[in-house]
């Protein structure tokens, strides 16, 4: 708890239409998909209950105010300049990430992406009929994930044509550094390759790390990359559909909107209000949001420590999601996402469904008032010892 925000308080969300809450059976704690257990910023609110005391619900404006919002967001923030015109607005990161495949790779061509990835990620070279390359990423002596940069390379074949980065990484909780990602630019760019970066965990960076946008390493890597933000995870709102791609290259930025056209929809009206308000009024609450869950992370990891054998974690630099390694617990079958669910009834995301790297391994959602996490943690202990 700070002095302003309340994280502790624990509200009911099973009476509602949460499907965080609602996929699972009443007596499983949820602490799977990436939806905290906190309500957004009572800014975020406001306005959103002054937008809807309004009554209309007409359609976007064309030139809307968010675009100026993030350019001197992502100035002040990562010190990346870019101007308005380069913020296109979209309703959601996965649907767009799709889009811009399309746009740069043809059918049977290549998109390389780090595992184990989030399965949206994973799932995009299959949609469209392109062809999946992967770069599986490496642990260092600490279970640390890096990224080893003579096999990254290796990877990109002469069918690669897009390199997919998830920055920071879902699901293993990485900040790659200036270092790792300009070793990533280089050999993407000796190879012609197009970049798609899926940032939208880049305000969530804990212990006081700093995001370095892909895009802004250089005039010749922002060239080539599309990156995609949004307020979504960051201020808990995923539901309200608004997102942005910012593409500074005017050519690159005509590609994207042409393969999206009629295909894509504006953001929602009342997610354009939540975002430009969470943008604008939401840091102060966001800043104590991030103290709340580094502690949390480091709850989870000292009781994964101490109290559930055979299970290790390594500490998340950014987002609110712990990459349990469970293959030492010795579960039956080597599928711990059914045997907490069926033996603790906690519900964590399958490792499975993250590609090569993640069997044997469950996702846990931190971002949740402390009470939840010490009980879903206790359900998994017991389990473990019965």
């Amino acid at each position: 708890m700070t002095a302003a925000f309340d994280f502790d308080r624990v509200i009911d969300r099973r009476s509602t239409d949460s499907n965080k809450w609602r996929k699972f059976g009443p007596d499983v704690l949820p602490l799977w998909v990436a939806d905290m257990d906190f309500p957004s910023p009572p800014a975020v609110v406001a306005a959103l209950q002054a937008r809807v005391a309004h009554g209309f619900f007409g359609y976007l404006m064309e030139h809307p105010e968010l675009p100026a919002v993030v350019a001197e967001r992502v100035a002040k923030r990562y010190g990346w300049r870019v101007s308005p015109e380069a913020v296109v607005l979209i309703p959601g990161v996965n649907v767009a990430n799709n889009f811009a495949c399309s746009a740069l790779a043809a059918p049977g061509e290549g998109i390389l992406l780090q595992t184990p990835a989030y399965p949206p990620i994973l799932r995009a070279a299959g949609n469209l009929g392109r062809v999946r390359g992967e770069h599986v990423l490496a642990r260092d002596a600490g279970g640390r994930y890096v990224v080893d940069l003579d096999a990254f390379a290796a990877a990109i074949t002469p069918r690669t044509k897009i390199f997919m980065l998830c920055n920071p990484h879902n699901p293993v909780g990485r900040v790659y550094g200036r270092t790792e990602l300009e070793g990533m630019a280089h050999a993407c760019l000796s190879r012609d390759l197009w970049i798609v970066a899926d940032e939208i965990h880049c305000d969530l960076l804990l212990d006081g790390r700093t995001h370095v946008p892909m895009a802004s390493l250089s005039p010749e890597v922002e060239a080539r990359t599309i990156t995609f933000m949004s307020p979504s995870k960051t201020f808990n709102l995923p539901g309200l559909k608004c997102a942005v791609a910012i593409v500074p290259n005017p050519a690159l930025r005509e590609r994207l909107t042409t393969t999206m056209g009629d295909l894509m929809s504006k953001p929602n009206i009342l997610g354009h209000t939540a975002a430009v308000a969470a943008y604008r009024e939401g840091d102060e609450w966001l800043e104590a949001l991030l103290r709340y869950l580094a502690a949390n992370r480091d709850f989870v990891g000292d009781y994964v420590r101490t109290k559930l054998p055979g299970v290790t974690v390594a500490p998340a630099e950014a987002t609110y999601l712990a990459w349990l390694d469970c293959r030492g617990a010795r579960i039956a079958g080597g599928d711990p996402h059914t045997f907490f669910l069926e033996r603790a009834r906690v519900a964590l995301n399958d490792g499975r469904l993250f590609g090569s790297g993640g069997e044997g391994f469950v996702r846990l959602n931190f971002g949740c008032p402390r009470s939840l996490l010490i009980e879903g943690l206790e359900r998994m202990r017991s389990a473990l010892a019965a």
